[in-house]
């Protein structure tokens, strides 16, 4: 089963005073990018989420956001009393050596709980994310559940154009296997003919077995059976990777896409047929739909 590499999906958690939600959005790419938008400390957590992440995907950009919702309690507002004695003994101290008049407690109070460190920000001192990673795993892996739930219709949907494209190449591909015995005694014919003229116009002699021997040779060069053979033979494994691989596909089939690619410039060089010459320019516009679809297959 195909799977495409854009999906999206999203969840949420609630255990005690703690609300998760997650959502992740995945694009293409050809290995596997982890890009994590959290606030601190979750942020620190970007290992823990890609290993999950690589449960379900291999492939792609994969954008998650990460939003954790803890209400401040009575304990998270603290006062760092070491930070304002600390304070509070330097103000005095400089204002003994310099001979100032101490200020009143309530005035120094106030001045001292402005300073950085003496009132941080509520659970600033403390790393609650190990603790709540166990609910942020549930969810994630939720999220993650729907986003391949996304990716798996969309590969069905890939699928389905994929095989209706096998099936236009291959329509060309019969078409060209049916002018194959025309081609080949055509070209013949039209290079003996010309070789009979130009030994006439320059009065030059040759056994007629001769030329009909070097002909031939020569005609068997614009022979195009075996790449022909080969072609029906990338298209069989096409289809099959379409229809049943499942450890990388998409990998799979960019190589099976280039060799077809190859075969088909080859088939077009060769032949020298203006009837053939249109089937190949039909199967590499179908080959590019492929190409730009299967950019997008994991």
């Amino acid at each position: 089963m195909l799977l495409s590499m854009t999906g999206h999906g999203e969840a949420r958690g609630q255990c005690d005073a703690l609300h998760v939600a997650v959502e992740v959005r995945s694009v293409n790419n050809r290995y596997l990018k982890l890009m994590l938008r959290a606030p601190e400390p979750y942020n620190l957590l970007e290992a823990e989420v890609e290993r999950v992440a690589r449960r379900h995907v291999r492939r792609g950009t994969l954008q998650v956001q990460l939003r954790v919702d803890r209400p401040h309690q009575a304990q998270d507002f603290r006062i760092n009393e070491t930070a304002l004695r600390s304070y509070a003994n330097q103000v005095w101290a400089s204002c003994e050596e310099m001979g100032l008049p101490l200020p009143s407690a309530g005035e120094l109070l106030g001045h001292l709980l402005a300073l950085p460190g003496v009132a941080p920000e509520p659970g600033a001192a403390t790393s609650p994310a190990e603790e709540d990673w166990s609910l942020i795993e549930r969810v994630l892996d939720e999220a993650l559940g729907k986003l391949q739930t996304m990716r798996r219709d969309e590969g069905r949907r890939m699928a389905d154009e994929l095989i209706q494209h096998h099936a236009t190449v291959s329509g060309e591909l019969a078409a060209v296997r049916e002018q194959l015995p025309r081609v080949v005694s055509g070209y013949r014919d039209r290079l003996l003919e010309r070789v009979r003229g130009l030994l006439a116009e320059s009065g030059v002699s040759a056994d007629k077995d001769d030329i009909i021997r070097e002909v031939s040779v020569y005609a068997e060069r614009s022979d195009i059976a075996e790449e022909v053979v080969r072609l029906a033979s990338h298209l069989e494994q096409f289809e099959q990777i379409v229809a049943k691989e499942t450890d990388a596909p998409g990998r799979k089939l960019e190589f099976v896409v280039q060799e077809m690619g190859r075969e088909t410039n080859t088939i077009g060089s060769k032949a020298s047929d203006v009837a053939i010459s249109r089937h190949v320019v039909e199967i590499k516009a179908t080959l590019e739909k492929v190409r730009e679809l299967i950019q997008n297959v994991e």
